[in-house]
């Protein structure tokens, strides 16, 4: 196919190199990494040794650039979800698990946890969700006290991607602010007394998933990240940075699968002619090809301003992620429907595909919930 467009500038290009090299490293381990609820111990040396995940970290605490750049992430993990949803998803949470800590940890945190997080010694994740609270995060349960010169951290948090394997969590919970209820982020180390781990769920594309039990767990107030009730600034601060990188690794999920629909397509004749120019067939590829490119030119240029503006971006951060997931779930399904038969083998490539496609519409902000924002702020700007 043709080269890649939108073009990029020649520091994003030596990391697509570098990425595409550690993807194709990372592929013969990816059939047993995506199947492991836990952390693969090969694809995390390979991670390690790639020098990657430093882009999540300002330069400052050993990362590669000044501040994490969303199109230098994005870039990165259209490479990596090509191979690996397991690679993809262990170097993207470094990113999204250790944000908050770049931007409202204390010297002491970001001296001790970030530097960590570039070299990949420690796994970074961010503990939201509940058992019984997933969009709607002001009705979460766990609470935060401040007693003395500690903090104390109770509740459950569900559904943790790095849960159990993680070596910090950036934990969400209420407290008393003034006279009311505010939102807190507090770092939690993993091995903290009162810190216990659990797996009770997998999804359809096996994941590193977890349940987090917090029972009276203390920590001394410097773990606090940010202002008391400032929590939600600092959610939105990191999903403002890293949303649209998920649309990268929607459009490198997408690519594989179009890759092979081509090489099954193309090596395989019926009625005497390759599938490629059978029926319906050629026009299904040329409009998977078609979406993929207008999904990645978009993306590229939202990656671009988030980087320049992340919070007056987010929400095109949040057409990019919606527009990209969407495409690469049409694109996947008519990679299946063009290989008939193949398209459905347990333990290929496409099957791989096929679900690690459908959780990019749900996670980190689901298609519809997404939607109804964008309509609330597009109806707003209109009555203006």
């Amino acid at each position: 196919m043709s080269g890649p467009f939108p073009t990029l500038g020649a520091e994003h290009v030596a990391l697509r190199e570098r990425a595409r090299e550690l993807a194709d490293q990372c592929l013969p381990h990816a059939d047993r990494a995506d199947e492991s609820d836990s952390v693969d111990a090969e694809v995390l040396k390979l991670l390690r040794d790639s020098g990657l995940a430093a882009v999540q970290v300002p330069a400052a605490y050993g990362g590669h650039f000044s501040d994490p750049d969303p199109l230098a992430v994005t870039v990165v993990r259209e490479q990596l979800a090509a191979s690996s949803s397991h690679l993809d998803s262990l170097f993207a949470m470094q990113g999204i698990g250790s944000y908050a800590i770049s931007v409202g940890g204390t010297e002491e945190l970001k001296q001790h946890w970030l530097p960590r997080v570039a070299d990949m010694e420690a796994i970074a994740a961010l503990a939201l969700t509940e058992p019984d609270v997933g969009s709607d995060l002001k009705s979460i349960t766990t609470t935060i006290v401040t007693e003395g010169d500690e903090v104390v951290v109770t509740g459950t948090k569900s559904f943790i991607t790095n849960g159990g394997d993680a070596s910090f969590y950036c934990v969400l919970g209420k407290e008393q602010v003034g006279d009311g209820v505010g939102y807190s982020l507090i770092l939690v180390p993993a091995d903290t007394a009162g810190v216990t781990t659990s797996r009770p769920h997998q999804i359809v594309a096996p994941h590193v998933l977890g349940d987090i039990e917090f029972d009276r767990v203390r920590v001394p107030l410097s773990h606090r990240i940010g202002e008391p009730g400032n929590g939600f600034g600092l959610v939105l601060a990191t999903l403002a940075t890293f949303r649209v990188s998920v649309a990268g690794a929607a459009i490198g999920t997408a690519q594989a699968a179009l890759e092979d629909a081509l090489q099954h397509t193309t090596g395989r004749e019926q009625f005497g002619v390759p599938l490629a120019r059978l029926g319906p067939v050629p026009q299904m590829l040329a409009m998977s090809w078609t979406e993929i490119e207008m999904a990645r030119s978009f993306t590229y240029q939202v990656a671009q301003a988030a980087a320049a503006d992340p919070r007056g971006s987010l929400h095109l951060s949040s057409m990019a992620k919606i527009g990209a997931t969407e495409v690469t779930g049409r694109v996947v399904d008519r990679s299946v429907q063009v290989m008939g038969r193949f398209g459905l083998i347990r333990g290929s490539r496409i099957e791989r595909l096929y679900r690690a496609a459908r959780p990019m519409r749900v996670y980190e902000g689901a298609t519809e919930v997404l939607l109804d924002a964008l309509s609330k702020q597009l109806v707003k700007e209109h009555r203006r």
